[in-house]
């Protein structure tokens, strides 16, 4: 496995295309969800890849404080399909923590969930906050791993 931590400006065109193409046939394809990925916010982000024979096979982006929240964020959270039994989803997450920590210098973190993935992310320390909502017809809720 290998890892790789950049900025927008640091993707080579063709990782470039293969986190698009993966959030794409995930989050699009068979999540059968129309909505905007390319949403301008990538040039803000520090993308983290794992990749596998060099095929990136799960990937985050993460977000300094302010640009979504208050707080840091982690978003975009995508495994390959057949991938998924790997455990590649926890290696991200964990990774993902560590980057924020290192490059932004904190641990106060929000993300928006999939509703179905709660536990997933209660399993990395975030808890719920509020009530849940529809984004792009999917339920969600908003998750922090500080208890305000």
């Amino acid at each position: 496995m290998d890892i790789e931590i950049k900025t927008f400006k640091e993707l080579d065109t063709e990782t470039l295309y293969d986190i698009l193409q993966l959030r794409s046939s995930v989050f699009v394809v068979e999540q059968d969800c129309v909505y905007q990925d390319i949403d301008g916010k990538d040039k803000e982000a520090l993308h983290v890849i794992l990749k596998k024979q060099g095929k990136t096979v799960a990937y985050t982006r993460c977000f300094a404080p302010g640009v979504y929240y208050k707080e840091a964020s982690i978003g975009r959270v995508v495994v390959i399909k057949q991938e998924r039994k790997n455990n590649y989803g926890h290696q991200i997450m964990k990774i993902s923590l560590q980057a924020i920590l290192t490059n932004y210098n904190t641990q106060d973190i929000k993300l928006s969930a999939q509703k179905y993935l709660k536990e997933f992310y209660e399993s990395h320390g975030f808890h719920k906050i509020g009530k849940g909502y529809l984004e792009d017809g999917i339920p969600h809720i908003l998750m922090g791993n500080k208890i305000n």
